[in-house]
């Protein structure tokens, strides 16, 4: 259902590795520390999970892992490219590229209609207003909002909504697609829906789908579920222990 990522990675290639990150908020006696030297890897075609207390470091994990953050110290590469070291403007370049995000408020630009909404990551790597916009209703299509390509997101429901972010996402081809509580707002046939787009998604090749979430109704998508505790990673797990954390927790 979804096109698979262009130009594609080796497939033994982690999606993402940090090793030993560090990320520091604030100076002096107001300093916290958010990565005390994680490492975290994130494999092609899996759909991976990251779950833990509010606080613990997720969201900045993925926010270092997608460029959007700078970290103090540690390696950070992403598809076989380290980002340590590189010039804002290339991080930049490469983000908009390689990166699709996904949010739990949507984040859809109301004056803007869907088709609208969904070209923007095109025409933002240079790709012609037509052509994008063509691509862009092409793949709503394919989400199942075929005749609504030219509704504004406030005539949608929640869970078209999402399905429109999803579409944003995914319209440039990223090799790595994050989400931030994809389905938290959502009930859970709505939830269901979408857990099995982004699912989909994270089968195509050279592609790794990482979902921050709260959420336990998720848990049965993961190829693998990484857990976070005060800025570290407390576990990992996949096969038979993840079926194992699922039963305990779900």
């Amino acid at each position: 259902m979804i096109t698979s990522a262009s130009t594609l990675p080796d497939p033994t290639t982690p999606a993402v590795s940090l090793r030993g990150v560090v990320k520091a908020f604030g100076t002096g006696d107001a300093r916290t520390v958010a990565l005390k030297g994680a490492d975290f890897t994130a494999a092609q075609g899996e759909l991976h999970l990251l779950v833990g207390p509010s606080g613990c470091g997720k969201t900045t994990l993925l926010s270092v892992a997608a460029g959007t953050l700078d970290w103090d110290s540690g390696t950070v590469d992403v598809f076989g490219t380290r980002l340590n070291g590189l010039p804002k403007s290339k991080v930049t370049a490469f983000r908009r590229q390689h990166v699709g995000f996904i949010f739990q408020q949507f984040n859809l630009i109301p004056t803007l209609d869907l088709t609208e909404n969904v070209s923007v990551p095109l025409l933002l790597n240079g790709v012609r207003r037509h052509e994008a916009e063509e691509r862009s209703a092409a793949l709503l299509q394919r989400l199942g909002l075929g005749g609504k390509e030219r509704k504004r997101p406030t005539q949608l429901s929640g869970g078209q909504q999402q399905r429109v972010a999803i579409a944003r996402a995914l319209v440039h081809e990223p090799r790595l697609l994050i989400a931030d509580e994809p389905t938290s707002a959502l009930d859970r046939e709505t939830g269901h829906q979408i857990m099995e787009i982004l699912s989909t998604a994270a089968r195509s090749p050279g592609r790794s789908v990482i979902i921050v979430t709260h959420d336990p109704r998720t848990y049965g998508y993961a190829d693998r579920l990484t857990e976070m505790e005060d800025g570290g990673i407390a576990g990992v797990h996949h096969g038979q222990a993840l079926r194992d954390f699922i039963s305990i927790h779900h």
